[in-house]
Order: C-alpha cells, then sequence, then structure tokens
C-alpha cells in the first residue's frame, strides 16, 4: 500500500467548548473569556505497520492569536483500537507530546500489526477558517525506494533505529534479557522494575550510551554506562523513574527517546536524551519501559 498521507475520512469542522457544559458554573474552571470556544478541523489518517516519522507542514496565513495560549495548534493523537493496538506516538520536535505548532514540525509513531489509525486535528479562535497541516508520512524500518523524492522533515532524511539488548531486574522474577523493541516489563501485572541495563547491539558501543534511576523519596542514582546494572537486587527497592542519553561524542548524531509506565499514573513520556521519566504520583513503582536509539542523517 502507499506510505503517502492517506485520509480516510473528510475532515470535519467543528467547534469545541474549552470546558464541558457540567462544569461552566465551576470557579476555577471556567471559559476564557479569550476563546470561549474553539474551531477545529479533523481527519484520519491510516498507517500500515512499521516505524514512521510524519513531517507535519505549517499551517500559513494563521498569525499566533494570543501571547497566553500557542493558537493555532495541531493535535496528533491514537482514537481507541481493537485487539491490535493503537498506533504510538513516541516523541515530538515540540514541547509536548501529541502537540506541534503553527509553523509544523515532526513526530515520530509505531503502527502496530495490521496498521492503525491517527486523529489529526487543527486547533485556532472560532473566527479562523481552520485548514488540515499537509502529512508527509516516511518510513524509519525500511528505506526509500531508488529515485523517490524525499520530503523535507526538520532537515532530517532517512533516520533509523539502532537495536538495543536491556535487562530488567524485576521484583519475583529477577533478572531478564530483552531484545529492545516496544515495552519491556510487565505492563498491568504491578511488579516492580528494581534496575536496568540498556546496551546498543549495532553500530554504537556500550559506553555511547548512559541511563540513571529514580528510587522512592527522591533517591537519584549516578548516570551509568557500558550496560551495567542501574538500581538494586534483593533490596526491595523499586525505580520510580528513569533517564537515557548518548554520550556528548555521539549525541548530535542520534537521538533517544523513551517512555515509562507505572502502576497508578499509567505512561508517562515520550522523553528525549536524558530528561527524566517520572510519573506524576509521587513514589509511584515503574513496571515497563520503552526505549529506542534512532539515527539522524542530515542534509
Amino acid at each position: 500500500m502507499s506510505e503517502k498521507r492517506r485520509a480516510v475520512r473528510k475532515s470535519v469542522p467543528m467547534a469545541v467548548d474549552t470546558v464541558p457544559p457540567e462544569l461552566a458554573t465551576d470557579p476555577i474552571a471556567t471559559r476564557t473569556s479569550d476563546f470561549p470556544r474553539l474551531a477545529a478541523a479533523a481527519s484520519l489518517v491510516r498507517l500500515e505497520e512499521g516505524l514512521y516519522a510524519l513531517g507535519i507542514g505549517p499551517m500559513p496565513g494563521l498569525p499566533d492569536c494570543s501571547p497566553l495560549v500557542a493558537l493555532p495548534a495541531i493535535l496528533l493523537s491514537a482514537p481507541p483500537a481493537g485487539r491490535n493496538g493503537c498506533v504510538e506516538i513516541i516523541g515530538t520536535s515540540g514541547d509536548a507530546a501529541g502537540w506541534v505548532g503553527r509553523d509544523g514540525g515532526t513526530v515520530v509513531v509505531k503502527s502496530p500489526p495490521g496498521g492503525g489509525y491517527l486523529w489529526v486535528t487543527a486547533y485556532g479562535p472560532p473566527e479562523c477558517a481552520m485548514a488540515l497541516p499537509l502529512v508527509e508520512p516516511r518510513r524509519l524500518d525500511r528505506p526509500c525506494s531508488r529515485g523517490a523524492p524525499l520530503p523535507q522533515l526538520d532537515a532530517v532524511i532517512e533516520p533509523d533505529e539502532i537495536p538495543t539488548e536491556i535487562v530488567l531486574h524485576m521484583e519475583r522474577i529477577g533478572d531478564q534479557r530483552f531484545a529492545g523493541q516496544g515495552w519491556i516489563g510487565n505492563r498491568g501485572r504491578k511488579l516492580r522494575i528494581e534496575a536496568f541495563s540498556i546496551r546498543p547491539t549495532e553500530r554504537l558501543a556500550a559506553s555511547d550510551i548512559e541511563f540513571k534511576g529514580l528510587g522512592p523519596n527522591g533517591r537519584e542514582t549516578p548516570w551509568v554506562t557500558d550496560a551495567k546494572l542501574c538500581g538494586t537486587r534483593g533490596q526491595h527497592l523499586p525505580l520510580t523513574g528513569f533517564a537515557v542519553r548518548l554520550a556528548p561524542h555521539v549525541g548530535d548524531r542520534f537521538d533517544v527517546l523513551y517512555q515509562g509506565a507505572f502502576f497508578e499514573s499509567g505512561v508517562a513520556g515520550p522523553h528525549r536524551n536524558g530528561t527524566l521519566c517520572i510519573s506524576a504520583i509521587a513514589d509511584d513503582p515503574l513496571e515497563a519501559i520503552n526505549v529506542r536509539v534512532i539515527r539522524r542523517a542530515t542534509l
């Protein structure tokens, strides 16, 4: 099937309340005077199974509308899916997961076996005629066809994923070794991760990747490298956060993207390049991690 943008449903203009009606009388949750409603347009985009960088085009002719709210803005989100799972949003070039500003950007996503769908929604003030940005998918897990045009994606072409090996030490199970693809651990089973290590298996040395952990009461480990175990064994101390980064001499050529799944708050992230991934709930134990190292190639 074609890997170009395929919107299986036409864009749908709509007005969006900024606060649900049942909260309209709440003195804390009230509509803003600037934007009591929002204009929006949405489309549904299908992606076949695989890892993609989505180039999100700019929204020309729409100036910034408020010093307080960054409108217009674009949100990518995954609708509820069946047993095959949802499209996973791994990271964006913006500051918040799934959000892209009016100038466009790049979003890295993974589509599950059998393919999946993404909502692309553009938001703006009510007087704006909203139009959807151009979406240009580029496969990250296979090379482009010879002679195919190369879309501009923040001046980056043909990035690919570096395979890794991850060791987790989990309560009641001990050490387990995994190929670092997708979620590693036991999501939903509430088995605490007490230590972990990450080792690239191709193109990078074990010393090129560094990681640290966070424990109860904010106890933070030093940065660890060379595939050494980060955390504890046999002390019943769960990890409550972690971070991963590349060594300085390779950091300009690679990105590392990661998420954590926690007992109570669920999934946090994606984060990248050394930012601490923690739960919104203090001392919430970590039960699974999802780490990807991606090579960048510049024009």
